[in-house]
């Protein structure tokens, strides 16, 4: 596929994930309406001396959250990388680029240069790029220059099997990419992440991710932006349109993949993503074992006005997570973590 084409792929994810975001319904099958904790109304804590602050791959954090990766096409993507980095480095949070495969291969680096990095010079700043790219003669030097290009802390390497099965253009052959990503963590100088794009990571995935070198596992469960859905809408033939609404909710839901990924791996570096609507949802995801939190779609609106629009975004996400600490009588995310859940549909605390 030529860069032009994949290009305008990007403008129509971001059209159409905007488009959904704009009436999406309520918990949206990540599970954490299952949940809700048990409310302590005698919290003897100060509310604003509530401890948010964390840390992942040496990096220190103001709030456990992550602006997840987004993308768009050329013509905007500037704009919104530029409003995200700006923001990320105001509110002391971590942020992962979009995809780098287009800018690197075209040339069109949609902002994603090092000018990112001086805007955002004290966060933890993610690359980011396609698991099935590794596979390709020069993978192993794009993920390299996919690092270098924003001075990024860390890489992410995004595993989007479904969404290619169901895109008309999209790659097939799956074969050989955990070697590839062995060999990668062994050759690159800064860590990996592991990060679905909305469908889960299980435990025995996330188990060989680890044993191959990969650092931290964000799960990206059901509940975000469902990209079978996105791109049925973007089908071309009403038998790809079919073919991909069969799957538009398959996958792990986001709740149940952060609670098994981390029984099974206790000390692994652990992000929940998808449908995480609000700061209560990132308590749950806190309390069932995530370090951090990421958000994506749900900021996606606010980025393409301003770093101002995404700051305020996230200043009432993170007003409601201080509250939910308070609530449980919890005056630091260490003690959320211990906090206690109720559970209002079979799924095991």
């Amino acid at each position: 596929m030529n860069e032009n084409m994949l290009s305008q792929r990007k403008n129509d994810h971001l059209d159409i994930v905007l488009a959904s975001a704009a009436g999406k319904p309520g918990d949206d099958g990540a599970g954490w309406s299952a949940l809700r904790f048990e409310h302590c109304a005698l919290p003897e804590l100060d509310l604003d001396a509530i401890d948010l602050s964390t840390h992942l791959l040496g990096k220190a954090l103001r709030a456990p959250l992550l602006i997840s990766s987004m993308t768009g096409g050329a013509d905007r993507a500037e704009a919104i990388n530029r409003h995200l980095a700006e923001a990320a480095q105001a509110l002391g949070i971590a942020m992962g680029v979009g995809s780098q495969r287009v800018g690197l291969r075209s040339g069109n680096d949609q902002g994603l240069t090092a000018e990112l990095r001086r805007l955002a010079p004290d966060i933890l700043l993610l690359a980011n790029l396609g698991a099935a790219q590794l596979r390709e003669v020069d993978g192993l030097e794009l993920a390299q220059r996919a690092v270098d290009s924003v001075q990024a802390d860390a890489l992410i390497v995004h595993l989007n099997p479904l969404q290619e099965a169901v895109q008309a253009e999209g790659d097939r052959d799956w074969r050989g990419v955990l070697g590839r990503i062995e060999a990668l963590a062994k050759a690159l100088p800064v860590p990996l992440i592991a990060k679905e794009v909305g469908s889960g990571i299980s435990p025995t995935v996330a188990r060989q991710l680890v044993e191959a070198g990969v650092s931290v596992i964000d799960v990206a469960g059901v509940g975000g932006t469902r990209w079978a859905a996105v791109e049925a809408a973007r089908a071309a033939s009403p038998a790809d349109r079919a073919v991909a609404l069969a799957f538009a909710d398959w996958g792990i839901p986001t709740a149940q993949a952060v609670l098994s990924v981390r029984r099974a791996l206790p000390g692994v570096g652990l992000i929940a993503s998808g449908g995480v609507r609000d700061g209560i949802d990132a308590a749950k995801a806190i309390r069932l074992g995530a370090d951090l939190v990421g958000q994506a779609a749900g900021v996606l609106e606010a980025a393409t006005r301003s770093s101002e629009a995404v700051v305020e975004h996230f200043h009432v996400l993170i007003r409601q997570l201080r509250i939910a600490c308070f609530c449980t009588g919890s005056a630091d995310l260490a003690q959320l973590r211990r906090a206690r859940l109720l559970t209002q549909a079979p799924l095991p605390i």
